[in-house]
């Protein structure tokens, strides 16, 4: 699953990165400790034009009478996504990128404590998660949601999950975002080579906790 994730690349360098217009009314950056619930970037396409926009981490689908009548869907099982009620029209008309420069795991040790682990591109470029979106309104009241889709883990991350976010190359942004066409659900996929991950300090199991040290490496036990 993907519950945790930081975000640090100013929104002039992210428009740049996906080519896109960028919202005036985007969340503040740099952000270390993003939860849900909260605004994140996304990128959308619409009408041949890309958007930088934020977006409430938290699929509500329109059934929901309140934003909290159900679970709080902040991933979508790439296995299921097609048949589930709440995303199978999302996965279909409504798929975004969701930036971010990396994002938060835990393992436990043999003590039964929490041991944060922070995963991020080797290469250092940011991460593009695929995500699917929702608007929601009630009684005047409105949200535009967002959900990460994510997949079986491989390689070296299943040491330390059994989930990941579906992580998508810069190539393949176009499909997922409906700009190549049909066909994106291929890319639900892991994608494992391209990532790197530390360890962090447990501050970071607060989702209170805040500032730049949150993804600095610290020795392992």
């Amino acid at each position: 699953m993907c519950g945790r994730m930081a975000i640090t690349l100013p929104h002039e360098a992210m428009a740049q990165v996906f080519e896109a217009q960028p919202s005036n009314d985007l969340p503040e950056v740099p952000n270390y400790n993003v939860c849900p619930t909260v605004q994140v970037h996304t990128v959308t396409a619409q009408e041949g034009a890309r958007r930088l926009r934020p977006m409430r981490w938290g699929f509500i689908p329109h059934w929901y009478k309140t934003p909290t009548d159900g679970p709080l869907l902040i991933n979508a099982r790439a296995e299921t996504v097609a048949e589930k009620p709440a995303f199978r029209a999302a996965v279909r008309e409504r798929r975004c990128l969701i930036p971010a420069s990396g994002f938060f795991e835990w393992t436990v040790d043999e003590a039964g404590r929490k041991l944060p682990w922070f995963i991020h591109r080797g290469d250092g470029d940011p991460l593009a998660f695929a995500g699917l979106w929702q608007e929601w309104e009630r009684d005047g009241k409105g949200f535009t949601t967002c959900a990460v889709v994510t997949t079986g883990a491989a390689g070296a991350m299943r040491d330390i999950h059994s989930r990941m976010p579906v992580i998508l190359e810069a190539a393949d942004w176009p499909l997922w975002l409906g700009e190549a066409g049909h066909g994106a659900a291929v890319l639900m996929k892991p994608n494992p080579e391209a990532l790197a991950f530390h360890r962090v300090d447990p501050k970071v199991n607060s989702n209170r906790a805040s500032g730049p040290e949150l993804i600095e490496p610290i020795k392992a036990d």
